[in-house]
C-alpha cells in the first residue's frame, strides 16, 4: 500500500502521525511512505531519519495527498485539505465530526474513508487510541489550569497548592474516565484540594480506592455541580461520550455563581465541549473571558507537548496502521471489531450513530458497508 503522512498544519499543531520507527516498521511488509518534507520537525524527527527509515520525502502536501492510497494524521483535515482528499482515500486520524457539521459534509462529499482514532474501541469499551492523548491533555489540564490562575494572566492570583498556613485551590474535575483520572492526579501531586464527580457509582468506588486523601469523590448532578463551582478556583471538563457531543454540564448561567478569576479548562471541547461557553480557541490565543471567569478550550492540547505526545500516539496506532495496511481497510474491519467501530463516514455515508444523531443524517450499517463493498 502507498502511505502518505503530511505536516499538520492545524494551528500550532506539532505533531506528527507516523515516526521514523514506524516508517520501518511498515517498511518491513514492503509497502511505501511518503512522507512530506519536515512533518516531523516540529516533534523532534528529521526528513534524513525518515529517509534513513525508509521513507520518501515530499515537498508539498498536495504530492502527498495525490499519491498515497491511505493518509495516516493526527488532527482532523482543515478546510484547505478538503479538495486534496481523493474519493475512496482512507484517512487515518483524529475527526471528532460530532463537533463540526462543515467536516462531516465536506467528508461525506469527498467519499473519503474516515476511520477515526476517537472511536476505535475494544470489547471492554476502552478506547486504545484515545487513551494516550487522553492522559497527556488530563495531566496538562491542572499544569495550564494553574498557569491561568496567576493575576497577570487575569486569574484568581492562586496558588495551586498554597503554602503552609494558606489553603491550597480547590479544583473540581467533571468525569472521573482518564482525562478526569490523570488530571485529579497531577492537581492532587501539586497540593491542591480535589473534588472529581462522575455518575458512575462503580467508577467513584474505585478512584476513592486509589485517590490521595486530598481527592474525594462526589456523585455528579445539577444541584452538587451548582454547589461545587460556588467555591472551586479551577474546574476541568473531562467528560467524553464516544463519538458524540458531550453533554454541557456547565451552563451559561452557572458563569455567575463563580469567583472572578475562576479558571475552566474544557478538555472536551474537541467533542463540542461540556461546558456551554468554550468555544475552541488555539495555543496561539489560548483564552478568553466571560463573566471574569476565564475559559481555556484549545482542542489540541497534547499538540504542545509534541514530543511526548506523538511517541505516545504512535504507540498506540502503529498496529492498526499496519493492519489497515496490510490488509486493506475492507478486510481489515471485517477482520477486526475494534476497527470496525472506527469507521464514521464510508463512501459518503454515514455509518457510525453517534456522527449521525449529532447531525441529523441518515445512519447506514457499516456492515452492510463492508458487504457491498467485498
Amino acid at each position: 500500500m502507498i502511505i502518505g503522512v503530511p505536516k499538520e498544519i492545524k494551528n500550532n499543531e506539532n505533531r506528527v502521525a507516523l515516526t521514523p520507527a514506524g516508517v520501518a516498521e511498515l517498511k518491513k511488509y514492503q509497502h511505501t511512505i511518503y512522507v512530506q518534507s519536515t512533518a516531523g520537525s516540529g516533534s523532534g524527527f528529521t526528513d534524513g531519519e525518515y529517509e534513513k527509515a525508509g521513507a520518501q520525502i515530499l515537498a508539498s502536501i498536495e504530492e502527498v495527498y495525490a499519491i498515497a492510497d491511505m493518509i495516516i494524521k493526527v488532527k482532523e483535515p482543515i478546510t484547505r485539505e478538503y479538495n486534496l482528499i481523493k474519493e475512496g482515500q482512507l484517512i487515518f486520524t483524529y475527526f471528532h465530526f460530532a463537533s463540526s457539521e462543515e467536516l462531516t459534509h465536506a467528508m461525506i462529499a469527498r467519499k473519503a474513508i474516515c476511520l477515526a482514532y476517537e472511536t476505535v474501541e475494544r470489547k471492554d469499551r476502552s478506547l486504545p487510541l484515545l487513551i494516550p492523548m487522553s492522559e497527556v491533555a488530563g495531566r496538562m489540564a491542572p499544569q495550564e489550569g494553574a498557569k491561568y490562575l496567576e493575576k497577570p494572566l487575569k486569574g484568581r492570583g492562586i496558588l495551586l497548592g498554597g503554602v503552609p498556613g494558606v489553603k491550597p485551590a480547590h479544583v473540581l474535575v467533571l468525569g472521573g474516565g482518564v482525562v478526569g483520572t490523570q488530571a485529579a492526579k497531577i492537581a492532587a501531586g501539586l497540593g491542591a484540594q480535589v473534588t472529581i464527580m462522575d455518575i458512575n457509582l462503580t467508577r467513584l468506588r474505585e478512584l476513592s480506592d486509589f485517590m490521595p486523601a486530598n481527592v474525594i469523590t462526589q456523585y455528579s448532578n445539577e444541584y452538587n455541580i451548582r454547589e461545587a463551582i460556588k467555591t472551586a478556583d479551577l474546574i476541568i471538563g473531562a467528560v467524553l461520550i464516544p463519538g458524540a457531543k458531550a453533554p454541557h454540564l456547565i451552563t451559561r448561567d452557572m458563569l455567575k455563581e463563580m469567583k472572578p478569576g475562576t479558571v475552566l479548562v474544557d478538555v472536551a471541547v474537541d467533542q463540542g465541549g461540556c461546558i456551554e461557553t468554550c468555544q475552541p480557541t488555539t495555543h496561539e490565543n489560548p483564552t478568553y473571558i466571560i463573566d471574569d471567569v476565564v475559559h481555556y478550550c484549545v482542542a489540541n492540547m497534547p499538540g504542545a507537548v509534541p514530543y511526548t505526545s506523538t511517541l505516545a500516539l504512535t504507540n498506540a496506532t502503529l498496529p492498526y496502521a499496519v493492519q489497515l495496511a496490510n490488509k486493506g481497510w475492507q478486510k481489515a474491519c471485517a477482520d477486526n471489531e475494534e476497527l470496525r467501530l472506527g469507521l464514521n463516514v464510508v463512501n459518503g455515508k454515514v455509518v457510525y450513530k453517534g456522527v449521525a444523531d449529532a447531525w441529523n443524517l441518515k445512519l447506514t450499517n457499516p456492515t452492510a458497508i463492508l458487504e457491498l463493498v467485498h
